[in-house]
């Protein structure tokens, strides 16, 4: 996991070549593509967010393995998706945290004890 994240703050693709292992055919992974790929530098949204908004209110789940899967070949802003609550999605700590930590920092988003403000940062969906 180490040598991916330090391919990734290189600029370089450490899963080139592999992709995307969901169907995104569907109406469902159209929309939270779209949306995904919509989310403002300094906003961030939640996976349950996503999924009201591409109009499948308990679909969160689907939202998180289509990110988790096909990040690389959409090249989608994953940084920007968070747990309910505003909670980081990666254990406290570990390398995916940390990194996206980094990323979302550099955006002017302030963390906190692994939070982030919804209050404050979160996206409604508007362009």
């Amino acid at each position: 996991m180490g040598l991916f994240v330090d391919l990734f703050r290189l600029g370089r693709d450490p899963t080139y070549g592999l992709a995307c292992r969901m169907n995104t055919q569907t109406e469902f992974s159209q929309e939270v593509l779209k949306l995904i790929k919509s989310i403002p530098r300094g906003k961030v949204v939640t996976y349950g967010d996503i999924a009201r908004l591409a109009g499948r209110p308990r679909g969160a789940r689907g939202v998180g393995w289509l990110l988790h899967s096909c990040t690389i070949s959409h090249n989608l802003p994953w940084q920007r998706v968070l747990k309910s609550g505003g909670v980081l999605p990666f254990p406290g700590g570990s390398p995916h945290f940390l990194l996206q930590k980094e990323l979302l920092e550099k955006e002017g988003i302030v963390i906190s004890n692994g939070y982030v403000d919804l209050k404050k940062y979160s996206w409604d969906g508007e362009p």
